[in-house]
């Protein structure tokens, strides 16, 4: 497709407009991304240096700490710039690489999410079977997919929205350059676009949680036929953490990118969009690992090793 593109530059609407709450908004946001990166950064640390933590679960774990970081960082940066400079203009090679970067990162949670799920399902189902079913080649291999499905995805998206011509308006109803902001104001025929996006969207988003919800569904029926009660709390609490924080991002998810654009309310896209693009990457270390037994006397064993060297034990 030929681009007419007139537009060189987009601006950022933002969350708001009201000056009263430039500031505040500032100040949440530094201190969620700031427990995002130190939360996330930790658990990647805490994994690489303790060996009981050299497991596929914690393999995906640490993996999921990075994508966290990195698609959070895709956004939460430019957003503070914003609303405390006041810098709400970006390019238009800096919008195509924020999308692409945040759709990158996004899908690749997205089945990196599935790939913990399957890890749930064969520890719990097959657990005789766990080591040889869950080789280093299989999670390296899951994991290396999740990355490939995330490249390819903002491939599509990026070269599917950029070929379109942008000749009216440049303001982004939004805080960032997302897919179904960016696309409404093309004076292209989108009509193919957003059937693209809308197919994309929701390939990548239910086919990842089908695996989740079969994957579950095994291990359910595996934890009801448990005799000891002892057995079923104990393999229940494994995946609570797991589906508290699918629940939260797919349900984000779904509701954000499997409508057409002309269905968006792009007031409730924003508000939705704060949960999936800055909450969620901060709660998932907690969500995920410190409610989890061995992550805790991982991180006690550090922080006493820390005190013996600084010299603070008694």
């Amino acid at each position: 497709m030929e681009n007419n593109t007139e537009v060189t530059e987009f601006i950022l609407l933002g969350l708001t407009n009201v000056l009263e709450l430039q500031v505040p908004l500032f100040t949440i946001f530094t201190l969620i991304y700031l427990i995002n990166v130190v939360g996330n950064l930790g658990m990647i640390l805490l994994i690489l240096l303790d060996s009981r933590l050299h497991t596929p679960m914690y393999f995906f774990l640490s993996n999921l700490s990075l994508v966290d970081i990195c698609y959070s960082t895709a956004v939460t940066p430019k957003v503070m710039a914003g609303l405390l400079l006041g810098d709400k203009v970006i390019s238009y090679n800096e919008c195509a690489a924020q999308m692409f970067f945040f759709a990158v990162f996004a899908t690749v949670e997205s089945y990196l999410l599935a790939s913990m799920a399957y890890d749930r399902y064969a520890a719990i189902c097959k657990p005789l079977h766990y080591t040889t079913t869950m080789t280093t080649s299989v999670f390296t291999q899951l994991a290396l997919g999740s990355y490939i499905c995330g490249f390819l995805n903002a491939c599509f998206y990026v070269g599917d929205i950029f070929s379109l011509s942008f000749c009216k308006s440049n303001m982004v109803h939004h805080f960032f350059c997302d897919v179904p902001a960016v696309m409404a104001l093309s004076c292209s025929d989108r009509r193919i676009s957003e059937v693209i996006f809308v197919v994309l969207a929701s390939f990548n988003i239910f086919f990842a949680l089908l695996v989740i919800l079969i994957s579950y569904l095994f291990v359910f029926v595996t934890i009801l036929k448990m005799p000891s009660v002892e057995g079923y709390w104990k393999a229940l609490s494994t995946c609570a953490s797991h589906l508290t924080a699918v629940s939260i991002f797919y349900g984000t998810v779904i509701f954000m990118y499997s409508q057409p654009g002309s269905s968006h309310s792009m007031d409730t896209d924003k508000i939705a969009s704060v949960f999936y693009t800055m909450v969620i990457p901060m709660l998932n270390p907690v969500v995920y690992s410190l409610r989890n037994k061995d992550v805790k006397s991982a991180l006690k064993k550090v922080v006493e090793k820390a005190k013996l060297s600084l010299g603070l034990t008694s």
